[in-house]
C-alpha cells in the first residue's frame, strides 16, 4: 500500500509515522507513507496557499491552484483507489470503512486547513470525504494520522499476531470484552475464574457475553437493527 498525504504542515506528521505500528509497516516495506508540502506546488512568489472566500464568510480557504496542481501531479504518476478529503462534515470513519480501504493499493489524503477547500474540488476531484468525529481540529493532519494508523495495522505482516487486529473493538460490531494479564491475583483483585479454567469453549462464550454486555452499556447504538 502507498499513502500520499497533502498538507500545509508536514511537520505535524513526523512523530506519528516515526513510531510504533506505522513505522513497523514502513520498515518492513509493507506500506509507503509520503507526506507532501502543498507549498511546493504554489505559483505564488511567497508560496502562499490560502485565499479569501467569495461572499461574506470569515476566514481563509485553501487556494485552488496549488491543491489542484498537487493532486493532478500525483495522479499523473499513479492511479489512486481514493482521493480522500479529511473534513468534519465527511462520513464518520468506522471500522467497516477502514477494512475496505485497507485493501487499496494507493490512497491520497488531503488535509483540510483554514475553512476548508473549494467546493468545486469536492464536487469534481475528491472521491471520498471522511471525518474522525463530531468536533473541529485546527487541520486535517491529525485526522490523516488516525486514518493511516487504522489502515496500516490491518495490513498482513504489520502486527506480529495478525489475529489480534481481528478481535479489536468494532470488527464484529461489538466493543471488545475486558482483558486481564498476570498475576491472577493482584492487590486482592482476582481474574475471573473462567479465564483460568483452560476451557476454551467456556472462555469464548464468556468473552462474547462480556462484549455484548459492554456494548449494550456503552454503545447501544451499535446494536440497533441487530437480532439479539
Amino acid at each position: 500500500m502507498r499513502i500520499d498525504i497533502l498538507t500545509v504542515l508536514p511537520g505535524l506528521l513526523k512523530g506519528p509515522f516515526d513510531e510504533s505500528i506505522v513505522k513497523r509497516g514502513i520498515d518492513k516495506g509493507l506500506v509507503e507513507v509520503h507526506v507532501h508540502n502543498l507549498r511546493d506546488w504554489s505559483n505564488n512568489k511567497h508560496n502562499k496557499v490560502d485565499d479569501a472566500p467569495f461572499g461574506t464568510a470569515a476566514g481563509m480557504v485553501l487556494a485552488m491552484q496549488p491543491l489542484h496542481d498537487a493532486i493532478t501531479d500525483l495522479q499523473s504518476q499513479r492511479d489512486y483507489d481514493e482521493v480522500i478529503f479529511l473534513t468534519p462534515d465527511g462520513e464518520t470513519l468506522a471500522q467497516p470503512r477502514v477494512n475496505q480501504l485497507s485493501l487499496s493499493g494507493n490512497l491520497m489524503l488531503i488535509c483540510g486547513h483554514y475553512k476548508g477547500i473549494d467546493q468545486r474540488l469536492r464536487d469534481h476531484v475528491i472521491t471520498l470525504e471522511l471525518s474522525i468525529g463530531d468536533y473541529v481540529l485546527s487541520g486535517g493532519e491529525l485526522a490523516a494520522a488516525v486514518l493511516t494508523d487504522a489502515l496500516v495495522r490491518l495490513l498482513p505482516g504489520v502486527i506480529g499476531d495478525e489475529t489480534s487486529a481481528l478481535s479489536d473493538s468494532f470488527q464484529d460490531g461489538l466493543l471488545a470484552p475486558p482483558v486481564y494479564t498476570r498475576p491472577a491475583v493482584y492487590n486482592g483483585w482476582k481474574v475471573p475464574d473462567v479465564l483460568l479454567s483452560g476451557n476454551h469453549a467456556a472462555i469464548d462464550a464468556w468473552q462474547e457475553e462480556q462484549a455484548l454486555a459492554r456494548t449494550k452499556a456503552r454503545r447501544p447504538d451499535l446494536l440497533e437493527g441487530r437480532d439479539l
